[in-house]
């Protein structure tokens, strides 16, 4: 009988067949037995051939028991070893009475060896026969559907995971990748590993359709590494997830996915100090502001994870406001805490709002993340960037000081660092104005910005947007071929502003480690490999998706940078730098601000300009280029 007739027969037939197999290697372990104790079989008689069938009988009623036949074949555990030999023990102790009771009515002896023999024999056989049954299944599960594909990581993942397919049937194993020395040229379980620079030759003998990455706990680098090696080949890549999901229980090593752009940029993420995410929430009257937009929500959901005795989120979008409220009460509802969350609908430009929620729930930390944050649709809008960027921080930071907050953290951005933009320039003229309220006495209140440049897959960023072009078949839109950004992610953003606003005395400028930057460029033709497609180019002329370059758009810079001045300093957690930026002092930072006020009041977009690039240079802060009058083109992706 062939594996494949095996696995269509139904249960029970299944069940049957074993059944009459085992009876027949067990009569064979018998006569077996016999014939090795005698080395002869001329006096083999009338109670060996009781034994036969005795174990004909009562044998595979013993294996049930200990439940062989209740254990699918295919999937085999390491437990199957313990069954094998009870239900061989017991089938023994079964030829041992039979034999017993035969010597009281014939007065005839079963020598004193055969049931050692036969139960060595038994053992070997029965466990034998199910280990070959197994092969037998597997291989025809391959033949019938394997699809040839990799595995790179010949470690613990990498075997479960090849485990966990051989049984399936899905996937036929061809290869292992590793890269550590001492596994390449060694084979796991019957695959040969090899080298990370054999992966070209090996895919294209071996007909290669996938790789799939078992490395958990390699970093970003090392795994973009190898999906852009795999990907230029014309292989997918799929991977298993990662040690945390693994370990929390939301994900198991076999369930493989598409590899998320999101997994391979940004820089290794770094421990978090618990101590220093608790000090300035645990317990504490706490206030988010833009509480609704990418990176407030996202602390809104971290400061929840540190017991504050209250939350209080607010935003001037009602739909966003209403959907990260909704999130956090459910999320208290499902923890049973005792956290309260207020939400509160208005805009940080609001004094009097600022000042009622302030002192009503005697705000002690607060977060300031509402802003104007895509550079064209600001640079359209002059007027209102400043509005929201410069003055509704100063309204925040004083109505926060009069009202005894302790703590003011305010979310800046690499942008403001030479700024190009009116979103930049309005940004470090906000970092300027906290900069100079720290500097008075009186307040009490700790002031400090925390900058960082792009996090992956917040509103309007450049990576959703590419997934939709992608999806619609493109093309894919691309500013210049030397476009650099930095990325992060959005949660490890939102927990370093925490830990940086808990490491602040007062007028700091803290900037995030964001690693290496990433080539726009780059980053489309990855996207478009992941996603299964070709790039379209001079080198591919018949590829699915091209890859336009429709110029810098007006207020974007070809690179970001963090500083102003100089490298930060270090401080004790290895992800935050200390920068020392100029600032102009409040009574000569008073007058220019006045001017920009009554700029915005007239809605004198050129004037708007004007204060904002002539203040920051006397703060110390030269634009990288002139902020440029408004071109026609408008977009909102901020990349």
């Amino acid at each position: 009988m062939t594996g494949a007739s095996l696995i269509r027969l139904p249960g029970r037939a299944k069940i049957a067949v074993a059944a009459a197999a085992d009876a027949a290697v067990l009569v064979f372990a018998v006569v077996a037995a016999y014939g090795l104790r005698h080395a002869t079989y001329e006096n083999f008689g009338q109670l060996q051939l009781l034994l036969a069938g005795s174990v004909i009988v009562f044998g595979p009623a013993c294996l049930a028991l200990c439940g062989l036949y209740r254990e699918i074949t295919r999937y085999l555990g390491p437990d199957f070893v313990m069954r094998v030999l009870k239900g061989c023990a017991l089938v023994t102790l079964v030829l041992i009475a039979t034999a017993f009771m035969y010597t009281l009515a014939q007065q005839q002896q079963m020598p004193r060896t055969m049931p050692f023999i036969f139960f060595l024999l038994a053992v070997l056989l029965i466990g034998g026969l199910r280990l070959g049954a197994r092969w037998l299944l597997l291989r025809a599960s391959r033949l019938q559907r394997g699809r040839p594909v990799a595995i790179f990581g010949a470690g613990a993942a990498g075997v479960g995971l090849h485990a966990a397919l051989a049984q399936a049937g899905t996937h036929q194993i061809v290869a292992y990748f590793d890269d550590s020395p001492p596994m390449q040229g060694r084979l796991v379980r019957g695959v040969p590993v090899h080298a990370a620079s054999e992966l070209q030759h090996v895919v294209q003998t071996k007909g290669v359709q996938a790789v799939l990455l078992a490395l958990p706990s390699a970093n970003r680098t090392r795994r973009r590494q190898i999906v852009e090696q795999v990907t230029r080949l014309g292989a997918a890549v799929l991977t298993v997830p990662t040690l945390a999901e693994i370990e929390d229980g939301s994900a198991t090593v076999d369930q493989l996915r598409p590899v998320r752009i999101e997994e391979l940029l940004g820089r290794p993420a770094a421990q978090p100090d618990q101590q220093l995410l608790r000090h300035l929430i645990a317990g504490r009257q706490v206030m988010v502001t833009g509480a609704g937009g990418s990176i407030g929500s996202e602390l809104c959901r971290r400061i929840v994870a540190h017991d504050p005795a209250t939350l209080l989120v607010l935003d001037a979008s009602e739909q966003n406001l209403y959907q990260i409220e909704m999130e956090l009460r459910e999320e208290l509802a499902r923890r049973r805490s005792s956290i309260r969350v207020e939400a509160v609908l208005g805009s940080v430009c609001d004094e009097v709002t600022m000042e009622r929620v302030c002192r009503s729930h005697r705000v002690q930390t607060l977060y300031h993340a509402a802003a104007y944050k895509h550079v064209p649709i600001v640079e359209r809008n002059e007027c209102a960037g400043a509005e929201t960027n410069v003055f509704g921080t100063i309204v925040a930071a004083q109505v926060a000081a009069r009202c005894g907050v302790e703590a003011f953290v305010f979310i800046s951005t690499d942008k403001a660092v030479r700024p190009t933009s009116v979103m930049g320039a309005s940004k470090r003229l906000a970092e300027m104005a906290l900069q100079a309220l720290q500097a008075q006495d009186g307040h009490g209140m700790r002031i400090t910005m925390v900058r960082f440049g792009n996090v992956l897959g917040s509103s309007g960023s450049v990576i959703p947007l590419f997934r939709e072009q992608i999806k619609r078949g493109g093309p894919v839109t691309v500013t210049h071929t030397d476009m650099v950004r930095y990325f992060m992610t959005i949660p490890e953003a939102a927990d370093l502003v925490i830990q940086a606003g808990a490491m602040a005395k007062g007028g700091e400028v803290f900037v995030l480690d964001m690693g290496e930057p990433v080539r726009i460029e780059d980053l489309a033709r990855n996207m478009i490999r992941l996603a299964g497609r070709t790039v379209r180019d001079a080198a591919n002329p018949h590829g699915d998706i091209e890859i336009v370059y429709t110029g810098v758009r007006p207020g974007e810079k070809l690179y970001e940078e963090l500083l102003i001045h100089n490298s930060p300093a270090a401080t004790h957690h290895p992800s935050i730098g200390l920068g020392s930026e100029p600032f102009l002092p409040w009574p000569e930072l008073e007058a220019h601000l006045n001017r920009l006020r009554a700029a915005v009041d007239q809605h004198d977009e050129a004037a708007v300009r004007q204060v904002l690039v002539q203040t920051i240079q006397l703060g110390g802060a030269t634009p990288a280029a002139p902020i440029r009058e408004s071109a026609p083109h408008v977009g909102a992706t901020r990349q």
